[in-house]
């Protein structure tokens, strides 16, 4: 089986599947986004503008970890840094960037979307894009698989020699995972157990579960099918992976207090009295 083509040619136009791939995950994540925020009663009219300087962060940032992390490679073509339908973008590189400008714009443009609660909503939406990213991204650009197998699941990469074990796919089913997680804590918080809409709850939990679960993949991915000795990206993905597991553990443990006393105090907005009696001398529920 031949690797699938990275490229190809519209007349005298060569076009980067890759790059296709990535358009069509930036679509997805928007109009999730939109219908996400839309019903739960947010105007979206700043979205378009927000989603323009992320993808711009998040490609400048995604790109420059991955130069700083092959450095070597860079230094000896300097040509090739701006080549990105070549692929080579960090995810984390892309983060760090993307996620400080979507705040300040929201804060901006939409101060009555809360960080908290805006993080909550976008978690989700950021686990199904990057499950489908990694189908229409580094499943189609070069260099995209993993370590070399012999075992039926291999699969050919350009410019890749022999089989490889097919990461992107492994990745992409795990981030699915992911978001069905997250989807089914968002429906859990969001409901009491009769159904009924929880309101003025604490936020925090689906993305503090998101950086938890992420964090644990990135580092076992990296660990296991992509990482080489003394490989310094592979090594500087393993260390973001683990402080993006702390850094959600960081934010779970505060957030479960804060839902331990707001129930206490009465659950404002809510029904605490279907979870059960909540009293000093018992505690209160789990949620």
């Amino acid at each position: 089986m031949r690797p699938i083509p990275v490229a190809f040619h519209i007349g005298p136009l060569e076009v980067h599947t890759y790059g296709i791939g990535l358009a069509v995950t930036f679509w997805f994540a928007y109009r999730y986004f939109d219908r996400r925020l839309s019903a739960r009663g947010y105007r979206t009219d700043w979205l378009v503008g927000m989603f323009v300087w992320v993808i711009v962060a998040a490609i400048v940032g995604a790109r420059a970890a991955h130069v700083l992390a092959n450095l070597g490679y860079y230094t000896k073509d300097p040509a090739q840094i701006l080549a990105i339908w070549h692929g080579g973008l960090s995810s984390f590189g892309g983060l760090i960037l993307a996620v400080p400008t979507a705040i300040l714009y929201v804060r901006r443009k939409c101060p009555e979307l809360s960080t908290p609660r805006a993080l909550d909503l976008v978690a989700p939406v950021l686990a199904a894009a990057w499950s489908m990213g990694r189908l229409l991204g580094p499943q189609l650009m070069v260099a995209g698989g993993g370590h070399p197998t012999h075992q039926w699941f291999g699969m050919y990469y350009a410019t890749q020699v022999g089989k490889r074990i097919p990461v992107p796919i492994i990745q992409s089913i795990e981030d699915f995972s992911i978001f069905l997680v997250l989807v089914w804590i968002e429906r859990r918080l969001d409901r009491w157990p009769d159904g009924s809409p929880r309101t003025g709850y604490p936020c925090g939990a689906v993305i503090g579960a998101g950086m938890v679960l992420w964090g644990i993949e990135r580092t076992v991915d990296q660990r296991l099918w992509l990482s080489y000795p003394g490989h310094l990206g592979s090594e500087l993905v393993q260390l973001a992976g683990v402080a993006l597991f702390v850094a959600g553990i960081a934010v779970l443990v505060p957030v479960r207090r804060h839902w331990r006393a707001w129930l206490l105090a009465g659950a404002p907005g809510g029904r605490p009295e279907v979870d059960g009696p909540v009293t000093a001398a018992a505690g209160a529920p789990e949620p």
